[in-house]
């Protein structure tokens, strides 16, 4: 089975249509998008129709929460205050150009989606989720401590965790031991649509292969492949310049920072 699966589009329309597309020539079994729809750039309403036109399954992230609400706080994490300042003129904007309809099928997207396999006589749960299980906008890094993200999975029963926000894919598989036994979870991070922050200005997305040797006790029988799509990130970046948005957001989509 492939499993497609995209994150953090943040109101580019040229990244996902380039991703779709991409996805069209692949023809996955299942796609699922990990939420942050809107955001950084000028085309949410496009965006957001694009997604139900396709009649995609999808979760809320912490933008989409906040723009669903009217709120003036996305749940972003700015480490500085102009970066702060630029937070609240992208939040603030999108408020205005989010249609009433929209921002209606924000509200109702949900916080995660549960998939259970059952292979090799073992219940495995596949969860999607934004941030973290406990938090849409909690940061899960590449370099958190195994332990701790042992723990989420843990709590949350999770085989294999699925998320985003932080706009840098990885794959990391975690192991543990019950009775003697080895358990293996898998914590995957599927990277950014429209606004990578990787230094790699393409698109990414994700797809999982998962075959009939997967199971809990084995690291064989899934793979993730991390798919790059090229796409015009000078339309993209323009647009961020031609609108009240910082150019700062077209510089970051230039250099994918």
């Amino acid at each position: 089975m492939k499993i497609a699966l995209f994150s953090d589009i943040h109101a580019n329309l040229p990244a996902l249509n380039a991703v779709l597309a991409d996805m069209d020539k692949r023809q996955p079994d299942a796609i699922y998008c990990l939420g942050d729809l809107v955001g950084y750039n000028i085309w949410p309403n496009e965006v957001i129709a694009a997604i139900r036109k396709r009649g995609i399954p999808t979760i809320a992230g912490n933008y989409d929460f906040g723009i669903g609400r009217s709120s003036d706080d996305c749940g972003c994490a700015y480490k500085t205050d102009e970066d702060k300042a630029h937070g609240k003129v992208s939040i603030s904007y999108t408020n205005e150009v989010v249609g009433s309809e929209e921002r209606k099928y924000l509200r109702t997207l949900p916080s995660h989606i549960r998939v259970e396999y059952k292979l090799n006589d073992d219940h495995a749960n596949l969860l999607l989720v934004h941030g973290s299980p406990r938090k849409i906008n909690e940061y899960l890094f590449e370099d958190r401590d195994e332990k701790s993200l042992l723990r989420i999975m843990k709590d949350a029963d999770a085989a294999i965790m699925c998320f985003g926000h932080t706009h840098k894919p990885y794959h990391r598989v975690l192991q543990e031991y019950a009775d003697g036994i080895a358990i293996y979870r898998h914590a995957i991070n599927i990277g950014s649509v429209g606004k990578p922050k990787d230094g790699d200005i393409r698109a990414c997305y994700a797809i999982l292969h998962i075959d009939e040797r997967y199971g809990l006790h084995t690291t064989q029988g899934l793979e993730v492949e991390f798919v790059r799509v090229e796409y015009d990130v000078e339309a993209a970046a323009k647009a961020v310049e031609s609108s009240p948005l910082p150019d700062v957001y077209a510089d970051m989509l230039r250099k994918a920072y």
